[in-house]
């Protein structure tokens, strides 16, 4: 990882402001459609997605201002390949749809899960949550678009070394979790939805670091699997 240095003037506030609109949103498309407050699975998960969110991005305001710089933009408008714009904006709607569809699961009770399979996907959110946060410390060019950047360089330790791209791996927990942690079957229906969403993006940004960053090639080579080991 790059050496530490001074963030760029605005960039906390830019950081915290983004958390508190995406918390907002969150909540917005989680308690409208179930029509109450009382969803205690709605709030466990918000306080784990937001505790893990924030306490990330707080270590890299300290220890890399310049990720934290690429990772605020991000989204169908920051991005410069058109599928990517494509892929990501379908990747928006993707993840409204894991929070709406639990959310009136709940409210008209489609479908009943127990307790604790709650327990087990917040715990899913968070390990994925750490994943993603492995990435970081390893790879300070883990921007929010699809580019190759001056000076970067294939990184094939931590979690590199197991799939070529774990952050999406992280993603794909969250997918699993998400809708278990809001007490929802139905919206479990949505992982292959959101699996086959990650295989483009990813097929597609492969392409990129293949043509754009020397010695990629040679660590597709040497670490055979995309995104789950010894599957794919």
């Amino acid at each position: 990882m790059s050496t530490p240095t001074t963030p760029k003037p605005g960039l906390e506030r830019r950081a915290f402001v983004g958390l508190a609109q995406t918390a907002i949103a969150m909540a917005l498309c989680l308690f409208l459609p179930a029509w109450t407050w009382r969803y205690w699975q709605a709030w466990l998960f918000l306080a784990v997605f937001f505790g893990a969110a924030l306490a990330t991005t707080r270590y890299l305001l300290r220890h890399d201002p310049q990720l934290l710089e690429r990772r605020v933009s991000a989204g169908p408008v920051a991005e410069t390949d058109p599928a990517q714009k494509v892929i990501q904006a379908i990747a928006s709607l993707y993840f409204l749809g894991i929070l709406v569809i639990p959310a009136l699961d709940h409210r008209f009770g489609w479908s009943h899960l127990p307790p604790w399979a709650a327990v087990v996907g917040d715990a899913l959110v968070a390990l994925g949550f750490w994943i993603v946060f492995r990435v970081f410390r390893e790879n300070t060019y883990t921007a929010g678009v699809v580019r190759v950047e001056a000076g970067q360089t294939v990184i094939d330790t931590g979690p590199y070394a197991i799939v070529r791209h774990p952050m999406y791996a992280g993603a794909l927990l969250l997918f699993l979790g998400i809708p278990l942690a809001l007490g929802s079957a139905w919206g479990l229906g949505l992982f292959v939805p959101g699996l086959l969403v990650l295989a483009w993006r990813l097929t597609n940004e492969e392409r990129l670091l293949c043509e754009e960053l020397p010695g990629y090639r040679a660590y597709r080579e040497k670490t055979r699997y995309r995104l789950i080991p010894r599957i794919w």
